[in-house]
């Protein structure tokens, strides 16, 4: 039901919903969904997210996501820290493990299985910003922060793209797919704008354009599939609006 201002913090939010959710999950499974997802949002300031704004995300994604598996439904766990900021990638390292373990502790104590779950995670990145880094370094301080905060029993985890171009996005997933180490889930992708943009561009509301717009859709679907086994070649950055920034500060659906 959409963020609401956490009262007491510096412009932090909670995400509201959980009332009646259990009713609203049923009628979803009823009209033949399976999935669902939950969207908390955190941001990285001089002393954010606090205390309380990761508290109070951590156990309403964990209650949604049990309210979810009672009802049928895979819950889709996406505690999204925002890249708005000048902060470099070791803050934002920092920030993701403090979240991703009170997500943890949050769904155990809640009794979620997590087996049928799937996390949703912001990438490990510098804010918007600062300066930008080579996408194995994404991929290396994304796949670290993973290994210290989720647990193997979790089979797959689908990124957000957060705003990076849609072959940003692309090659840093690449890059956490080639990276050697222990890797016990998928590293696959939810991207929103970073599997659309190319093709909303590339269509403009236009009929004489939409074989042009489903071709420049395929080539961005093949560019993450190939991203998730970690053989991109970098081959699909050609196509119209696939290197732009998609960043909308403070984004909000």
């Amino acid at each position: 039901m959409g963020t609401v201002d956490l009262t007491g913090t510096n412009g932090e939010t909670t995400t509201q919903g959980l009332d009646d959710l259990g009713k609203r999950c049923a009628k979803y499974y009823e009209a033949g969904a399976r999935f669902a997802k939950w969207r908390a949002v955190l941001k990285i300031g001089p002393t954010e997210p606090s205390e309380l704004s990761i508290h109070e995300n951590a156990y309403g994604l964990a209650r949604y996501a049990m309210i979810c598996q009672e009802n049928g439904l895979v819950p889709i766990v996406e505690p999204e820290i925002l890249v708005d900021g000048p902060h470099d990638i070791d803050r934002c390292a920092y920030v993701t493990e403090r979240v991703l373990a009170a997500c943890y502790k949050a769904l155990n104590d809640h009794h979620v299985l997590l087996e049928g779950t799937l996390l949703k995670p912001n990438m490990v990145t510098p804010g918007s910003d600062a300066k930008k880094v080579s996408p194995d370094v994404v991929a290396e301080y994304t796949v670290r922060t993973l290994q210290r905060t989720t647990p193997a029993a979790v089979p797959a985890i689908v990124f957000l793209s957060g705003g990076q171009s849609e072959e940003e996005a692309t090659l840093n997933l690449n890059a956490m797919n080639k990276l050697k180490g222990k890797k016990p889930w998928s590293l696959s992708f939810s991207f929103g704008r970073a599997l659309q943009q190319s093709t909303l561009k590339t269509w403009a509301g236009k009929e004489e354009n939409i074989e042009k717009a489903r071709a420049a859709f395929l080539a961005r679907c093949k560019a993450n599939s190939e991203a998730t086994l970690g053989t991109y070649k970098g081959d699909a950055a050609k196509v119209a609006g696939a290197s732009e920034s998609l960043h909308v500060k403070d984004y909000k659906y």
